[in-house]
């Protein structure tokens, strides 16, 4: 989740946010594009331009088609940290939803993945996650540049987003099996719906000046049951520091058991 919006690669706090791919960093992008994304209820600032649309927040993936829906929101601070999913969310439960990891990252990468799913699982919420070899609902695929991984939000017919990039030169080929594991259960919990914990002000856990990621069109909903103070540990805030293991804490628990 991020110190300073997932500090260069070169740092020694590595940070991670929900950033990764690399772009066209903010300043290079016109006010038109800014502008449509503020529209969305998303800060401009360190927004990247890539191949599906735009990433902001760190790792959020805003797509084409979602930037030409109507705008529902401005920045709207709700709350200060709790936790938060979009308005879609995942449908057709009881659902198993499988997960693929490409061959083109480190074969170390798939018991970490196994880590994250088995997290998951352990809730015996009715999502259920499982590793297959091809045709996922959600790939685990190769990204480049300066970030370590990103992700989107369901769909509106009630779609996991389907596919997590993540940045193995930034992360490494043999990391920390619980950093990684930790990494990878965020970004699913991006595609299942939730929001980062601290989208309100983001340097809760980022640190530096307060930054109010916005609801946008995706919408930022708090979840009943879950705290409305600060939660140092869960898995979903924006920043976290390297090598930081996050496994679900207990309001993480009730946020996953109320949604699924």
């Amino acid at each position: 989740m991020k110190k300073i919006l997932f500090l260069s690669l070169m740092a020694s706090f590595f940070v991670f946010s929900c950033q990764k791919e690399q772009g066209v960093q903010d300043e290079n992008l016109t006010d038109l594009e800014k502008k449509a994304i503020l529209a969305k209820g998303f800060s401009p600032e360190k927004a990247i331009k890539i191949s599906e649309g735009f990433l902001v927040e760190g790792d959020i993936v805003l797509t084409t088609e979602e930037m030409q829906e109507t705008a529902l929101y401005q920045f709207l601070k709700i709350a200060e940290v709790e936790q938060y999913r979009t308005n879609n969310l995942v449908t057709g439960l009881p659902r198993q939803i499988t997960v693929s990891i490409s061959s083109q990252l480190p074969s170390s990468y798939v018991a970490c993945l196994d880590i994250a799913l088995a997290r998951y699982n352990a809730e015996n919420l009715l999502l259920t996650f499982t590793r297959v070899t091809s045709g996922a609902n959600i790939s685990i695929v190769k990204g480049n540049g300066s970030y370590l991984a990103s992700a989107g939000f369901p769909t509106s017919t009630g779609q996991p987003y389907n596919q997590v990039k993540v940045n193995s030169r930034a992360i490494g080929n043999n990391p920390n099996q619980n950093y990684l594991a930790t990494i990878l259960a965020h970004e699913i919990g991006h595609c299942i719906g939730m929001r980062h914990t601290d989208f309100a002000d983001r340097s809760y856990s980022c640190g530096g000046s307060p930054t109010n990621e916005g609801a946008s069109t995706v919408g930022a909903v708090h979840i009943p049951g879950t705290p409305t103070g600060p939660d140092p540990n869960s898995w979903m805030l924006a920043c976290i520091g390297s090598g930081q293991n996050r496994p679900f804490n207990a309001n993480d628990k009730v946020a996953l058991n109320y949604l699924y």
